[in-house]
């Protein structure tokens, strides 16, 4: 886990160690200065967005260390990660609203550069080149669509430039853990043509044993690479080829069977994951004499999501689960920005986005009285139109508002089945108003509307490949945010409530039968709070807060009665809290404490994940372009088990406590 970077790397706080800062880097009094985001696709001040607003500044993320999104999303409030325990499917929880990996279609979205991620299937990053990453929490689908209905995570890399970078480590720890990366970018022409690349190889052994051998069958490998191609022709012209490509080579999933001893199996069958993922995209953007921006962004995002998993956890193959997916998106979006002069002064964006889903769907499900092969083909397209006003009224006060106007089509071809389809349009507005109290200080209130497409259980034969209706998410929130004492502490705090109809939910029965179905209706009620403190004399402190109550209001499923349950995956509290020391040398040592309520894993609200603490230790020493430092994940080794996981069948084990040492080098 690691400190947020709220700011730039002169002041951050992070874990496990960096050297982003240090004592004789800071001022002797630090301040927080002013950052600049664009999660409303335009640059603005973080303290001007009129919404919820986590920042982490990239480059010292990569120097601490943090090494995916789910180490990330224990510093933001109200967003966890489904306990699944595979690598490459993260099924992400924002505010109470769940991702559910078989409807191929999420409630949060992932950006990277522009470059959506729709799914759970592949809603991970190791954050190596990164610039920054923004998350933003509520309703988010006038500008981003329909799987922003609970929020963005958008990550954007470091862009080459003239002055030339370069970073290379190692890292070797517990559990046989051993790493390395590296990062270079420089011109290839000054002035016009400029190449970024990064790569990374992580390995570690696994921790659950098989019974009969004692080998460890879930050991990870993964390894991922970047490359950026910058290209600007003139000072108002820019065009930005990318290609990244990440794998995974690992055993099981860490899964095991409730009546087992803890961590260990007797599996027949051999499970594994090879599952692979790559992204192709043309970023091209050009400012016009009469100052308006044009931007586009073409893309090819695809998923080979390709596991095999026993699940009877025996000598025999009794009940085994295989997938052999290629998800791949096609999108296209298209905008246009700038202000309008005159009476209302505004600043305004228009888009159109479009995008093609073509997903072949291999599956395989081992009972102890059959093996079924279901086979279908998912196709599905977007086409939007969307705008963007941001109005001042008067010198405090601010009006912004926006619609969006979507259609999704969803196709299903199942083989020896007949095909089915839907489609359906919705228009999603937003609209808030915000008073600037101070130079520094705002508040905020918000209408919103989400929204998530509906579409079909592709591996429910039975169930006639059952549809199930669009997801719709209103909200209202009200919040403040800015600066305080002399711009050494930031402030973020808001209320919120959501009404969700329709809410998709997942459900499972036996292991490998998994489907969708709606909630008549859900109410999702909570609070954020984020403060991060500069003391000074080398003192730092950031927590974060997030309570959320989420239940069902009305949910029929058959003859089962879900009425007042929660809603599963969604913890009622997120909290996290780090305190950092920067000697006057070249040492520092920091403390954090992650804590995340307990969630329940079925609608029925049987099987439970309890609520848990997690302690992490870090301390490091930097010499001229030389680091090293020492890091202590999970100092308790506390374990926070899934235990009832696929309706009863399965546990899904926490990982114990890692430690280890890593050697930097930074020009």
């Amino acid at each position: 886990m690691a400190f947020p970077l709220r700011w730039p790397a002169a002041l951050v706080l992070a874990l496990p160690p960096c050297v982003a800062a240090t004592a004789q880097d800071q001022a002797p009094e630090a301040t927080l200065p002013e950052i600049t985001v664009t999660v409303n696709k335009q640059a603005e001040s973080l303290d001007a967005v009129p919404a919820s607003v986590s920042v982490f500044d990239g480059a010292a993320l990569e120097a601490a260390g943090v090494r995916g999104l789910d180490a990330l999303s224990a510093q933001v409030p109200g967003f966890v990660f489904q306990a699944f325990g595979q690598s490459g499917v993260q099924p992400p929880v924002m505010r109470g609203l769940t991702a559910n990996f078989v409807s191929f279609s999420s409630s949060t979205l992932l950006l990277v550069d522009g470059v959506p991620t729709l799914m759970a299937q592949g809603f991970e990053h190791n954050l190596q080149g990164v610039d920054r990453v923004e998350v933003l929490r509520g309703p988010q689908s006038t500008l981003y669509g329909r799987n922003a209905e609970a929020g963005v995570v958008s990550i954007v890399t470091r862009q080459p430039g003239d002055a030339p970078y370069a970073s290379i480590s190692a890292e070797a720890g517990n559990h046989g853990q051993r790493a390395g990366s590296f990062e270079l970018g420089r011109a290839l022409v000054p002035g016009q043509l400029y190449i970024g690349l990064s790569g990374e190889w992580r390995a570690q052994d696994g921790f659950i044993r098989q019974q009969a051998t004692g080998a460890r069958v879930d050991d990870r490998e993964r390894a991922s690479g970047r490359l950026a191609l910058r290209w600007t022709p003139t000072a108002e012209t820019e065009a930005t080829l990318r290609y990244a490509q990440q794998r995974w080579d690992d055993g099981a999933a860490q899964w095991g069977s409730i009546a087992a001893p803890r961590a260990t199996v007797n599996s027949g069958t051999d499970s594994w994951n090879r599952s692979r993922g790559q992204t192709l995209s043309l970023d091209v953007s050009h400012r016009f004499a009469s100052g308006l921006r044009l931007r586009s962004i073409t893309a090819r995002n695809v998923f080979d999501d390709r596991v095999l998993q026993d699940t009877d956890f025996q000598s025999a193959d009794l009940l085994h689960v295989r997938r052999d997916y290629r998800l791949a998106t096609t999108s296209q979006e298209l905008r246009l920005e700038g202000e309008a002069a005159g009476l209302w002064n505004a600043r305004w964006l228009a888009g159109l986005y479009l995008d093609r889903d073509d997903h072949d769907l291999r599956y395989e499900q081992k009972l102890p009285a059959a093996l079924m092969r279901p086979t279908a083909g998912l196709k599905g397209s977007t086409a939007a139109l969307f705008t963007h006003w941001t109005v001042p009224l008067s010198e405090r006060w601010t009006l912004a508002a926006g619609a969006r106007v979507e259609r999704n089509r969803v196709e299903l071809a199942p083989v020896g089945a007949a095909a089915r389809s839907d489609d359906w349009s919705r228009l999603s507005p937003k609209l808030s108003l915000q008073y600037q109290w101070s130079p520094q200080g705002q508040i905020y209130t918000s209408l919103s509307e989400g929204y998530r497409a509906g579409g079909f259980n592709v591996f429910s034969p039975a169930m006639g490949y059952a549809a199930y209706e669009p997801e719709t998410v209103r909200a209202w929130e009200i919040g403040a945010k800015g600066r305080l004492l002399g711009q050494r502490l930031r402030y973020a705090a808001s209320v919120y409530t959501q009404q969700v109809r329709d809410m998709q939910v997942q459900q499972m029965g036996l292991p490998g039968v998994v489907y969708i179905t709606n909630a008549a209706r859900a109410r999702s009620t909570g609070a954020d709070v984020e403060l991060d403190y500069v003391f000074g004399g080398g003192w730092q402190l950031q927590t974060a807060l997030g309570l959320n109550r989420t239940r069902f209001g009305s949910f029929r499923d058959g003859a089962a009665v879900y009425d007042g349950h929660r809603n599963p995956f969604a913890p009622d509290m997120t909290a996290h809290v780090a305190l950092r020391y920067d000697a006057p040398g070249r040492w520092w040592a920091q403390a954090a404490v992650q804590g995340t309520g307990k969630v329940y894993l079925d609608a029925a609200n049987a099987y439970r994940r309890p609520g848990y603490g997690l302690l992490n230790l870090s301390a490091g020493y930097a010499q001229g372009s030389w680091e090293i430092a020492a890091y202590l994940r999970n100092a308790a080794n506390r374990r926070y088990d899934a235990v009832g996981y696929l309706n009863g069948q399965v546990v899904v084990y926490s990982p114990p406590r890692e430690f280890g040492v890593r050697l930097t080098w930074r020009m």
